[in-house]
Formats: structure tokens, sequence, C-alpha cells
């Protein structure tokens, strides 16, 4: 009698040695190619997996190669994308080029631009609802932000050991350390590690949209967790989009009061970050609800190979983070 793989149950959803399955609905062998290549990866025990046999070549032919040969995305989100219409959270498809530099904008927190909370003790956490200090915590739906980092420079594998921070508005728009009235406080911002596989993740709350931009999360990848205390570090810095519908669920609710007269407002073509190709690359895959929360998930390549072209956008570039 054939055995079949268990995936573990956790509150993100089902897991298969440490990775969230890509079908959180089917079997641990019917994930498809994506999923079997990783676990081929970083286990080298597909081969136990049911039904592979002579599969296992056709495998090895899809795997990524030294040179850096990507496959196709296969995210379905788009601008228009509903809870139910997103993709399982976690999926680590590779994207078919490196992530876009874009601007930290105006209120980094690292140093570059005013206050610095990379410097700070306790910022290496992954729970970023609260301030550091045990001041305010942000109100809001629940988010789950998983991030997974791949190594373009050596051929698409997890970029353990990486640290990444990420940071975004509360649900009225406003950015700790530096909006009126929460300048004293340091909530949604926080850096966590990759493991190996390139995953890092963080419990937040789902961000308000404000006029002139679209709802975005911001994120920068330091080399090593030491690197973080100097945001010259940064091998990448760039902001993940939140699909439409999603986005339009959560901003009829009324703690997000404005935010959905400022998303009839904008759109990811006409955004000043996202703009350039409608956020073909930074575009995440989000599942949940507004009562469990949501999941919002995006592979992300970084190339080291590639010089940083981004940083903080010190008094300009419109609210939050637009392009100098």
């Amino acid at each position: 009698m054939r055995r079949i793989p268990e995936p573990q149950q956790t509150t993100q959803g089902p897991r298969f040695e440490g990775r969230l399955l890509d079908h959180s609905r089917e079997e641990v062998v019917d994930q498809g190619a994506p999923f079997d290549i990783r676990t081929l990866i970083s286990r080298r025990g597909v081969l136990s997996l049911v039904g592979v046999g002579m599969g296992a070549a056709a495998l090895a032919a899809c795997a990524p190669s030294a040179t850096g040969t990507t496959s196709t995305p296969t995210s379905t989100s788009s601008p228009t994308d509903t809870p139910t219409e997103s993709s399982a959270p976690g999926s680590t498809a590779v994207p078919a080029r490196e992530i876009p530099d874009e601007t930290a904008g105006p209120y980094p927190g690292d140093g570059s631009n005013g206050p610095d909370i990379l410097e700070q003790s306790g910022i290496v956490r992954s729970d970023i609802r609260s301030s550091l200090d045990g001041g305010a915590t942000a109100e809001g739906v629940p988010m789950t932000l998983n991030l997974t980092i791949l190594d373009a420079a050596h051929g698409d594998v997890p970029f353990q050991n990486v640290a990444v921070y990420a940071w975004h508005c509360d649900a009225q728009g406003g950015y700790s350390m530096y909006s009126e009235g929460v300048e004293d406080q340091t909530y949604l911002r926080g850096v966590q590690v990759a493991g190996p596989d390139g995953l890092v993740s963080f419990t937040s709350i789902f961000p308000a949209c404000y006029a002139g931009r679209w709802p975005h999360i911001h994120f920068e990848v330091y080399p090593t967790l030491d690197a973080i205390t100097d945001s010259a570090n940064v091998i990448a810095t760039s902001q993940v989009a939140l699909p439409k519908g999603v986005s339009d669920t959560v901003y009829a609710l009324s703690e997000y009061n404005g935010s959905s007269a400022n998303m009839s407002q904008v759109s990811l073509a006409g955004d000043n970050v996202f703009g350039d190709d409608a956020g073909a690359l930074q575009l995440a895959t989000v599942t949940g609800d507004t009562t469990a929360g949501f999941t919002v998930a995006l592979t992300v390549r970084v190339d080291t190979a590639t010089v940083p072209a981004a940083g903080s956008a010190p008094g300009g570039g419109g609210p939050g983070g637009g392009r100098p």
C-alpha cells in the first residue's frame, strides 16, 4: 500500500518539510513540479514521494540551472483579484526577473532619513503590530506577510540568512515614527532572518490606502542580520503591491475610513512606483477573509550581481514612497 505524505497543519496553512503547500486543498504529491523541485533542492528526498518514479528525471530537467535560468511565473493574481481568486499563500514560483528596485520612501525608519529603528533592541521580531517599548498596538484586519527570498546570483536557490526589514502604514494611513500623532510609536516595523527555505514571515495588519498611492508594503533586504545597522548595506529595496479585490473588501470596513475613496482614485498602472509594469513582479497573492485575516505572499528574486539603485526619498516623492 502506498504511503501518502501528511502535511503539518499550521495557522498559515498546511506545510510539508517546512514549506507551505502551493495548493492547500491537494495532497502533498499533487502540488506540481515547482513544489517538488524545491523539495528536491532542499531535501534530496523527493524520490520518496508517491508516483515520482521516472518523473524524477523530468523534475531535474526543470530545476533552475547554475546560470540563473528561471521558469515562467505561475501567479494568477491581477489588479482585480478577489480573495477567492488569488493563488495559495507561500507559492515560490520563480519570477521572471529580479525584484524591481524601488524607493524606501520618506518614512523608512532605517536611519537614512531621520530616526533609526534598526538599532533598537527588539527589532528582530515576527509580530510587528505593537510598538517596541510597549506603547500602542496598531488595530486593523489581521495580515500575515510571507516573503520568499531567492538568490538569483546562485541559481535562484533560497537566500538563507539574509535579513529582511518590513514596514508599512497603519489603518489610518500613518507611519509610526513620522506621521502626526504616532511619532513616538514604532509599530508595523520589524526584521526577520530567512531560514533554509528563504522564507520570512511577519504578523501584522492590512495597511490602508492613502491619497496618491496604491496600497503597498515596503521592505529592504540585508546580506546578514549584523548589516542592518547601516542602510548603505542594503542589497535590495522594493515594495509589495496588494490586489484590488482584497483591498476593496478590507476598505469597506469602518476602521479603514477614507481608504475606499483613496483607492477609487488610483490604479496599479498609474501608480508612481508600480506603474512601470503594473506591479508584474510585485503583486502579491492573497488568501483569507476579514474575520480570520489574510495571508499575503510574494516571491522576491534578489540579484547581488547588480548594484542596488534605490533608497530613501527624504522630503519628497509623494506620501509614503513615491519615486523621487
